[in-house]
């Protein structure tokens, strides 16, 4: 069995800040804790170290004296829902929330990637509950079989204690399967974007009762986590997702606005600075966009303030502060903007696993251009389970590299037809950061 290690920051105070949900209590990833460290090894700054059983990409969420987070115990087929006493890391008591067999699910996915949200009095998690059967996987460049579901919403009280569950409906996409749920008044709201009958799903937080379900017509997976302000004199519930950006009324799921596209899938997290929501998506294509949200109606023509491409991140969320726009791309490349205007101040290299080496003109020296996105793709096009499949694997990954080539003007060839391949790449000056996006734009 795997274990998953947890650490717990140490901080100044002994009691901090309430992280109650899917980035903390304002979901973007902001504190308000103060003189906390900044800097962590394997025994700086660290409180206490617990070993997880399972594995999963659940975020820990903390309450008052409690850690509690989602992971997947792959042998029994089952997702448990763990408290771990938040001073010491000692494991409290852990609850099995369903026994489901495992879903087909991304390389870069877990079956336990979403993050349990509280109120302080019930936990409410969202996990898939796993048909018994295969289908064609929709909305996919290679075909192959996924298992399909639907979504079950659970609550605990913080004793462990299973007080309801719900099934809100259909769930069936290739990439697995992750949303974290949110709170608003009395709702738990879960957004339900997948390649079938996608939805976005308000239950009542007490009884599990289901209070509204707005359809999502695009019909296209989304793994976005709902962000909810109060803005122009209405409370908004904005997602990006199946193809649009939207926003809801979270009392009601009626929708104030819609953006279509700029892009088909998304998985960040929007965040907002008093002036604009700020979006950062996707796949095929990538963009940063900073909205308007004072719209009604189709605002795509009228409500978009600024955009821009490079340096946008599909999976990873970012962070607003005043008037600066941060955001790592999915290859490490760190950008600040200018919130206002879309004004890049910066961009800068920050993997480790690559040379620093951006200048102020955004160009970078690498090896192979990047070679996490080399090795993105020869996992995406070349696994284990369709090895039997080689001429035609091999025909397909050498169009990849092909593509790359006359996009990035960087001379590379690939050897081999059989199982194994060969691939030659020169040294390069790349002037794009985009190559951090290849394992998508070739899905």
């Amino acid at each position: 069995m795997r274990t998953i290690a947890f650490l717990l920051v140490l901080a100044l105070q002994l009691h901090a800040e309430n992280w109650p949900g899917w980035r903390g209590p304002r979901g973007d990833g902001s504190s308000m804790e103060k003189n906390v460290p900044v800097k962590w090894s394997a025994t700086e700054n660290i409180a206490w170290k617990t070993a997880i059983p399972g594995e999963g990409h659940s975020s820990p969420v903390i309450y008052g004296d409690q850690v509690f987070l989602l992971s997947c115990l792959s042998e029994k087929q089952e997702r448990v829902l763990i408290s771990l006493d938040r001073n010491t890391g000692k494991p409290q008591w852990q609850r099995t929330v369903i026994k489901t067999p495992l879903e087909t699910i991304h390389r870069l996915n877990s079956r336990a990637s979403c993050t349990p949200v509280t109120d302080g009095k019930l936990i409410y998690v969202a996990v898939m509950k796993v048909d018994d059967k295969t289908i064609p996987a929709p909305n996919v460049g290679t075909a192959r079989l996924i298992t399909p579901g639907s979504i079950e919403v659970v609550a605990f009280d913080l004793k462990g204690n299973r007080k309801w569950s719900r099934n809100i409906g259909p769930f069936i996409s290739a990439h697995g399967f992750s949303a974290c749920p949110v709170l608003y008044r009395d709702l738990v709201i879960v957004n339900g974007d997948h390649d079938g009958e996608a939805y976005i799903a308000a239950l009542d937080r007490a009884t599990g009762e289901l209070r509204w379900k707005t359809p999502r017509e695009n019909k296209t997976r989304s793994y976005g986590t709902p962000l909810i302000r109060t803005i122009d004199g209405r409370d908004q519930m904005i997602l990006c997702g199946s193809k649009s950006v939207t926003s809801h009324d979270p009392a009601t799921g009626k929708r104030h606005w819609i953006i279509d596209s700029p892009t088909e899938q998304f998985v960040a997290s929007m965040v907002y600075n008093g002036k604009h929501v700020f979006v950062t998506g996707g796949y095929p294509e990538r963009h940063i966009l900073a909205i308007r949200p004072n719209g009604r109606g189709n605002v795509t023509e009228t409500h978009i303030a600024w955009r821009a491409r490079r340096g946008a991140a599909y999976v990873p969320s970012p962070v607003v502060l005043g008037d600066y726009f941060l955001i790592v791309s999915d290859a490490g490349i760190a950008s600040c903007f200018d919130a206002g205007d879309g004004t890049r101040h910066w961009m800068e290299r920050h993997d480790p696993t690559h040379p620093k080496s951006i200048n102020s003109g955004g160009t970078f020296n690498q090896n192979a251009i990047s070679l996490a996105a080399v090795e993105a793709v020869f996992a995406h096009l070349w696994s284990a389970e369709q090895c039997t499949q080689h001429n035609q694997r091999a025909t397909e990954f050498k169009q990849a590299i092909n593509e790359l080539t006359s996009r990035y003007n960087a001379p590379c060839k690939a050897y081999g037809s059989g199982s194994l391949l060969t691939l030659i790449w020169q040294k390069q000056s790349v002037t794009d950061d985009r190559a951090d996006g290849l394992v998508h734009d070739l899905n």
